[in-house]
């Protein structure tokens, strides 16, 4: 006997899924309040932000002090003291610099500040680019310098601030990681000299603080010039950075070098490929892609550490603040002080980090297509 087909109500009939939250509330319940840990965790959370929070914005923003020379008013005042910022900030931001000709740096520093938005964009990745930041460096030099086009000549002992602290990271990063990149095809060479020079290059920096190697490009490096040779002290610290940062690079990219498989290598030789070739072409946007999130880590401390030229007596961003505190007007105002300083270092570090996502992001999508 046949067997009846289920009747139509039947076979339509699907089993709904128990409803889901939606909207502010649904999210907080299924994210905040989903558990007892999570929802006492989310309690004693909120319990200290409410603790911290208020009080903050009320010392930050509602009791403080902001006008120019209150220094008087800072002391009376129960906030901040944001009028040591307001105050100083054409010495902190250009230090010694000709008061006249700050204009001189800022506009560098806007070139400069240009030059890293154009070159974020794949689309300018030619060799144009070269040319375009030839170009940027000699005029920005121009501007930092003088003595050409009308423009008084300003010495390098005298620039600091944000400025010098720019010109530290910037062009310390971008000279560090060719650099590094090379020392790491070095160090897996089959020629046994350039390998061995790589590791023991390699492993001596890795095995000495950042501040060592300043003290030594400041004090000791000098005492072996011929008598009459000197070498600006900006540009010590700047080889000192860049020496310091590609043997930590170096060791990130060889490790992207090692992930790469081994049917790449053969890939590229069956294609006859030579060994630069094959490191250009196949290997080396492999292995660099692969490493971004350590190489960007690596660069985000060398970009902080390059504070501690402090040490050197090289006027950065840290020591024309120091120099503020140690005034008696200001003195016991660092809190505001340091604050301001942490944004332009956060400032810095985050657009890095949130540029090497989307850049990411944009290598993903294109191996995807």
């Amino acid at each position: 006997m046949a067997m009846e087909p289920y009747p139509q109500s039947a076979q339509a009939e699907v089993v709904k899924p128990p409803p889901t939250s939606v909207g502010v509330l649904g999210w907080i319940k299924d994210n905040l309040f989903n558990g007892y840990f999570n929802s006492l965790l989310t309690i004693v959370t909120l319990f200290f932000l409410y603790k911290i929070v208020p009080p903050f914005v009320r010392w930050a923003f509602i009791d403080s002090v902001w006008c120019p020379d209150c220094a008087e008013a800072c002391k009376k005042a129960a906030g901040a003291c944001w009028s040591i910022i307001t105050s100083n900030i054409r010495f902190i931001i250009f230090g010694f610099y000709p008061y006249a000709e700050q204009w001189r740096p800022l506009i560098a520093m806007f070139l400069l500040f240009g030059l890293i938005y154009y070159s974020s964009k794949n689309k300018n990745w030619k060799k144009s680019l070269i040319y375009v930041w030839i170009v940027g460096l000699f005029v920005m030099g121009v501007l930092m310098k003088g003595g050409l086009f009308g423009l008084t000549s300003v010495e390098s002992t005298k620039w600091g601030g944000l400025p010098l602290t720019l010109l530290l990271s910037v062009f310390g990063l971008t000279a560090a990681y060719p650099l590094g990149v090379i020392l790491a095809l070095g160090r897996r060479s089959k020629m046994p000299g350039i390998r061995w020079m790589s590791i023991l290059y390699i492993e001596l920096i890795r095995g000495v603080p950042l501040i060592s190697l300043l003290f030594m490009s400041s004090i000791i490096f000098p005492l072996f010039l011929p008598e009459g040779v000197t070498i600006n002290k900006i540009l010590r610290a700047q080889v000192a950075i860049i020496l310091f940062t590609a043997a930590y690079i170096a060791e990130v990219v060889r490790g992207g070098l090692q992930g790469i498989p081994k049917g790449q290598y053969e890939a590229a030789e069956s294609l006859g490929l030579n060994y630069v070739l094959t490191m250009r072409l196949v290997i080396l946007p492999q292995a660099l892609k692969i490493v971004i999130p350590p190489t960007v880590s690596i660069l985000i401390s060398a970009f902080k550490d390059t504070s501690l030229v402090v040490i050197i007596a090289l006027w950065d961003l840290m020591k024309t603040t120091q120099s503020v505190l140690s005034h008696p007007k200001w003195m016991g105002f660092s809190p505001e002080a340091y604050i301001f300083l942490a944004i332009l270092y956060f400032l810095g570090c985050f657009s890095m980090s949130n540029y090497s996502r989307k850049l990411e992001r944009e290598l993903s999508q294109g191996e995807e297509r």
